[in-house]
């Protein structure tokens, strides 16, 4: 029976619901995206382009699922930067000295970015543009 009991893993112990808890998860991902955001001057870009197209939306009287569309772009485009600048932080981490490997994955995960940032521009338009022609004539 001793040897039964010995050769059991304990069982886990289940953590108990606690808001300090969710806080700090809360607290870590605004982190993360303050530092993911702080030395990359494409957000500048990306930032910018989001207040562009936010006052366009409300200029022209966008609808609801226009509106989510658009928040929904922007989402995408910031999603695919910060995981870009963690990629590329955790790059720098590895190594000073240029790997090719290494490389490639900064390459693709710039590639991400500039596929997210082309759909949205692509999705943009669409909604964007037919309005604007309207508002001109």
């Amino acid at each position: 029976m001793a040897n039964q009991q010995a050769s059991e893993s304990p069982k886990p112990v289940a953590h108990r619901w606690s808001l300090a808890a969710w806080l700090r998860k809360f607290y870590c991902a605004f982190r993360g995206i303050y530092l993911g955001s702080r030395n990359e001057t494409s957000f500048v870009i990306h930032y910018g382009a989001a207040v562009v197209v936010a006052a366009a939306a409300a200029f022209l009287g966008c609808t609801l699922i226009e509106w989510s569309l658009l928040a929904l772009c922007i989402a995408l485009v910031w999603m695919a930067e910060l995981f870009n600048s963690a990629i590329e932080s955790l790059a720098r981490s590895l190594s000073s000295e240029y790997n090719p490997t290494v490389g490639q994955s900064l390459d693709i995960a710039s590639g991400a970015v500039l596929v997210a940032a082309m759909g949205s521009a692509i999705v943009g338009s669409l909604i964007l543009i037919p309005k604007l022609v309207v508002w001109i004539q």
